[in-house]
């Protein structure tokens, strides 16, 4: 069972099926990741300037690549992301922070289980270490306290990113219509927002079609 990092699904999936074997998506720990690196940067801008970032501030015109896959930057954003750090990460907090997402990433990349746990043990511990921002420590607590959940990932290779992405299609489908009042024309509807409709099930989905 694939789930973000919520105490209270955990909880459930105990209850109702405490034999399931948990997974932690991979999707919600980068977003994660994420967060803790805007949180950080936003820190250092307010300490260097006393307010918030501001659109010529250095590190707010690297916000985005910040969160970009590392292989998806070009030679130039990459150039871009280490000289704007070095001129605006005077004590190498928001590149920490940066390091540590990319780390966590590279987890994903080992494709065995027990060479998994040894890389995250040794992750888990070193970005939990006192010398590192706090908004990373935050983030090495979090995943030491789902380790079990993570390092599930490799043996089941399981992700809810099918159940996120239709579930995104349904909240665009009906942003779109500006709310929905009749569920049939609803479900039609995202149907056929979604594509390969088989209308062979079109009198399961409504008993009559205007």
């Amino acid at each position: 069972g694939t789930l973000d990092l919520s105490g209270g699904y955990k909880a459930v999936f105990r209850k109702a099926l405490p034999k399931t074997t948990l997974v932690a998506d991979p999707f919600h720990l980068i977003k994660l990741a994420n967060q803790r690196i805007d949180e950080t940067r936003r820190r250092v801008q307010n300490e260097l300037y006393g307010s918030r970032a501001r659109a010529g501030d250095p590190l707010y015109r690297i916000r985005r690549l910040l969160t970009m896959a590392d292989e998806r930057l070009t030679s130039y954003a990459k150039d871009k992301l280490v000289g704007l750090l070095k001129a605006d990460d005077p004590g190498n907090e928001v590149a920490t922070a940066w390091q540590a997402k990319e780390a966590l990433r590279e987890l994903y990349t080992i494709s065995d289980p027990s060479l998994a746990r040894r890389y995250a043990d040794s992750l888990f511990l070193e970005l939990t270490g006192a010398d590192n921002p706090k908004e990373v420590q935050l983030l090495g607590r979090t995943l030491t306290s789902w380790k079990e959940e993570i390092l599930a990932w490799h043996s089941c290779h399981v992700t809810n990113g099918p159940t996120e992405a239709m579930n995104n299609l349904v909240k665009v489908t009906k942003r779109v219509a500006f709310g929905m009042t009749n569920f049939y024309n609803f479900r039609i509807r995202t149907l056929l927002s979604g594509g390969k409709v088989n209308w062979d099930l079109l009198a399961t989905v409504t008993p009559t079609f205007r």
